[in-house]
């Protein structure tokens, strides 16, 4: 079932409290599968919270203050319910500082990093990430060129086509051929100067007129050194001007706009802002479009032709080297976003070298890590596993048709241990496989960039090196994986118990369960009680049979009374009201309705007790939170304190486990808040009920005395269901 609204706005909420709060997002973008965090303070980011969030695949730091949150396809849903948040609208966002001064102090941080080459990477994906969408939908037109040439109903390499057929060529070859504009205004974009001016200093070299320079009467053609071909030049104004094809370049645009953005930036401090507008973009195109067309389009033109050309010289005097490097490479390069370099490489060995050879074995760690996605799909239906069922199908779908490994890596892949080494066999498998069997035909080729899946085939040559190279990969990784499984035996254990569970519930909802737990039936609506006078939670009795719990009631029955459930103080204190609590995602009621208790002062130990009577669902690894679900299916989580899972376990002492039962009062941990307190940390203990939107209402009860306190045992919510 799609969730509703109100669910993506929570959820949109967690991630925001996630990644440190709304005040501590510098900025935000996605692209296909990942949302991109820029943070003012990296370290805030709770990485267990967030990949705790339903809709959050995975979380990766990417150093300095960059930080992104793997969503999947539905990302940019996501991105815009973040962006809609009341929060977000009204963050005071850097506390003054600029951009550049926030980056400057995060790298600062970044101790045994090297913060250039980070924002390196970062600028080129920056510059590639926001066409990916136009990429894929070209790579899919030459996809269905490619079979209709395959099957014989038209000569895809002809010189002269059907005008329906060049139409054809017209839609995909719109975006490579106009590639170098789409980057440079990315570039321009992510440099933070005006896109448009980057992308106007590249359509100058795509004009008729500059076009044209190459067969005016002036212009001469002959070998040149440098570009390594034939080439046009002619004087310009007394300066020589060389004439390359820029079409599908994407060196000269990343270069090009790094300089414009210091120009730009530059001439914006020595004009005066009130003509901005005017002469900052007019000046920065005079300077500029000259100074590309003369110096640093061939330098850059040259710099890929000699990078493509030394590739080419190892994939031709070492393939058994460069067929096995790439699919080993790319499964360490693509969480870290640093395969960028070589999808850029790929399109300019198609500009200057007129094929490439990337792609073939890229290919093979492609369709290894769609193997191993379809192993888990396979020992998921085997195991009943609704969870796993559901994540790997949609995955192996986006890869098998699309040609997109992240959701894959990082929905799955980078979660369970087991599966990277075994996958690596796939990828090594693929590799050899195109190494022995592509040597004779200098490797797997092919004329066009395109993102690796089913629908491409038809574009690699030999295709059938490629397809039997792919289904080694794909296969080996299937099988070894589907034999020696994906996860370690306590992995097992709980997917095992989680299947049990649903297949055991259909009506109850058992998303809140730990795995291993099993379902709660509810007890029937007629069954209500109040609290105790003692403090204790009022729990609801018991149906006697299962047929009584699901008995029609009569037309003229009284209609059934609600079923109440008191949620008392887990310990003695200062009551917090909930939009007083210092963490975002419990104030803003993204975790349910809470209350907060903030520990008399001089405190040192105490013991914090359960605050209804229940199963314990849920224990931290840490100590420091613990989750409760009654009989009548309210689920509580006891937080003590804020942040505390950084203190990894220290000053905490559990007195409970998983899966056993108390009554409210029961200790459930002893707190050295001392402790808590020196390091720093907010010792408030949080009481929350995390499934407050499924019941009937949760009110705030709580009674404290004239100081403001409340001692353990008093109510301080009521849950109605």
């Amino acid at each position: 079932m799609a969730p509703t609204k109100a669910d993506l706005n929570a959820q949109a909420a967690d991630i925001v409290a996630g990644v440190g709060g709304p005040d501590n997002i510098s900025s935000l973008t996605h692209c296909a599968t990942r949302l991109r965090f820029e943070l003012n303070d990296a370290s805030l980011a709770d990485k267990d919270r967030l990949e705790a969030n339903p809709k959050v695949m995975g979380a990766v730091p990417q150093g300095g203050s960059h930080y992104q949150v793997i969503v999947g396809g539905d990302v940019a849903t996501v991105y815009t319910a973040i962006n809609n948040l009341p929060e977000m609208q009204s963050r005071t966002g850097t506390g003054g500082q600029s951009n550049d001064d926030i980056k400057a102090a995060q790298r600062a941080k970044a101790k045994g990093k090297v913060p250039w080459l980070d924002a390196f990477f970062e600028y080129l994906s920056d510059s590639f990430r926001p066409i990916l969408g136009v990429l894929l939908g070209a790579s899919l037109i030459i996809a269905f060129a490619a079979v209709m040439d395959a099957i014989g109903l038209v000569d895809f390499r002809a010189e002269v086509k059907s005008p329906g057929w060049q139409f054809v060529d017209a839609m995909w070859r719109s975006v490579f051929y106009f590639l170098p504009v789409m980057v440079a205004y990315n570039a321009g974009k992510k440099l933070n100067i005006d896109g448009w001016v980057p992308a106007a200093i590249m359509f100058a070299l795509f004009t008729p007129e500059f076009i044209d320079l190459a067969s005016h009467p002036e212009a001469t053609i002959s070998e040149n050194a440098i570009l390594g071909s034939e080439v046009a030049s002619v004087h310009v104004m007394g300066l020589p001007m060389l004439l390359p094809e820029y079409g599908g370049n994407v060196f000269v645009p990343l270069i090009m706009a790094a300089v414009a953005a210091a120009v730009y930036k530059g001439l914006q401090k020595i004009i005066p802002s009130s003509v901005h507008m005017v002469f900052v973009p007019f000046l920065t195109m005079l300077i500029m479009i000259p100074v590309t067309a003369i110096v640093i389009g061939p330098l850059g033109y040259a710099l890929g032709a000699w990078i493509g050309a030394g590739l080419a010289w190892l994939n031709g005097n070492a393939p058994f080297v460069f067929a096995i490097l790439i699919p080993m490479l790319y499964p360490f390069l693509v969480p870290l976003g640093l395969h960028w370099p070589l999808n850029a490489l790929m399109l300019v060995n198609i500009n200057t070298l007129g094929y490439d050879f990337i792609q073939g074995p890229m290919g093979a760690w492609n369709f290894a890590c769609f193997g191993a996605t379809a192993a888990v799909l396979a020992i998921s239906i085997r195991d009943r596993d609704p969870l796993m069922r559901q994540t790997s199908g949609s995955a192996l779908a986006a890869g098998l048709l699309g040609g997109i490994s992240e959701p894959s890596l990082y929905g799955i892949h980078l979660r369970y241990k087991r599966i990277y080494p075994r996958m690596l066999v796939g990828c090594f498998a693929g590799g050899l496989t195109i190494a022995i069997l592509g040597t004779p035909f200098g490797g797997v080729q092919t004329n066009a960039f395109v993102f690796t899946s089913l629908l491409t085939i038809p574009v690699f040559n030999p295709a059938w090196v490629y397809m039997i190279a792919i289904a080694v990969a794909f296969f080996t990784a299937f099988a070894v994986i589907f034999v020696t499984d994906y996860r370690t035996p306590e992995e097992k254990e709980e997917a095992l118990a989680r299947a049990a569970a649903a297949r055991a519930s259909t009506d109850d909802d058992t998303s809140a369960l730990e795995p291993g737990d099993e379902p709660i039936v509810p007890a029937p609506a007629a069954a209500t009680t109040t609290a105790a006078a003692a403090g204790s939670t009022a729990l609801a009795t018991k149906p006697e049979t299962a047929a009584a719990t699901e008995a029609p009631v009569a037309a003229d029955e009284t209609p059934a009374e609600p079923i109440i459930t008191d949620v008392l103080a887990p310990i003695a204190g200062e009551v917090v009201a909930q939009e007083a609590i210092k963490d975002a995602a419990f104030a803003s009621g993204a975790l349910g309705k809470a209350v907060g208790v903030i520990p008399a002062p001089g405190t040192e130990t105490a013991t914090v007790v359960a605050p209804v009577a229940g199963k314990i669902i849920s224990v931290a690894k840490t100590g420091h939170a613990y989750g409760i679900k009654t009989t009548d299916g309210v689920e509580i989580l006891v937080h003590i304190g804020i942040d505390t899972v950084a203190l990894e376990g220290a000053g905490f002492t559990p007195r409970v486990e998983r899966k056993e039962q108390v009554e409210a009062g029961t200790p459930l941990a002893d707190v050295d808040f001392a402790s808590v307190v020196a390091s720093n940390t907010d010792p408030t203990v949080i009481t929350t009920v995390v499934n407050t939107k499924k019941l009937a209402k949760v009110d705030d009860i709580a009674e404290p005395a004239p100081n403001g306190t409340v001692p353990a045992g008093a109510p301080i919510l009521r849950a109605t269901k």
